[in-house]
């Protein structure tokens, strides 16, 4: 679960498109920037924690032969099973990230507008659990928001925190007013 207050979430997935996933040309513009991000046209193991309603999960879904979406609000996953039930390589999973995380290596692993819900600690934990289950070779994908929120963290400091882990390297890059996107890789194996 996120540091964040759980209050907040409830108050957001009480709208029928939180943040505005379905309609806003903000996500749909990032939502294409980040496929297009993806350096291979089809990935074996994904993982997508913090996948919400499921709107990005559903474009990712052609890229992976098999895809771990996870959240752990009941709502967000509830919409999800309904927009993802006719995909059946879409593994749909309640997870409290980063103290939950599958047994699993994966060669993708997306987090999209998920660290900055995480204080430090917990953020620590997050790019642990991601470098242990990392492939050799596989991306990891950040996009976050980069505008003020009252969030443990801003877009900026979390994409800094990944740059300069030193575990990883940032194999593609874009940055914008509204948003940062990195593909990096592990540096061991």
């Amino acid at each position: 679960m996120p540091n964040t207050s759980i209050d907040y979430f409830d108050q957001m997935y009480r709208r029928p498109d939180p943040w505005d996933y379905e309609s806003s040309w903000y996500e749909q513009r990032k939502y294409a920037l980040t496929l297009a991000a993806l350096r291979r046209e089809r990935y074996e193991n994904g993982f997508e924690p913090g996948c919400s309603i499921g709107v990005l999960t559903e474009l990712l879904a052609p890229r992976c032969r098999h895809l771990l979406a996870a959240d752990f609000h009941d709502g967000a996953l509830a919409r999800a099973h309904h927009r993802l039930r006719a995909v059946d390589h879409v593994e749909l999973g309640r997870l409290e990230v980063p103290r939950q995380w599958p047994h699993a290596t994966f060669d993708l692993i997306v987090l999209s507008e998920l660290a900055y819900y995480l204080d430090l600690n917990a953020h620590g934990r997050l790019t642990d659990r991601v470098h242990d289950s990392l492939a050799p070779g596989g991306d990891l994908v950040l996009v976050h928001w980069r505008g003020e929120t009252n969030y443990p963290q801003t877009g900026d400091e979390v994409h800094r925190r990944w740059a300069d882990d030193g575990r990883f390297e940032v194999v593609v890059r874009h940055e914008e007013d509204d948003f940062l996107l990195d593909v990096l890789q592990s540096r061991r194996r």
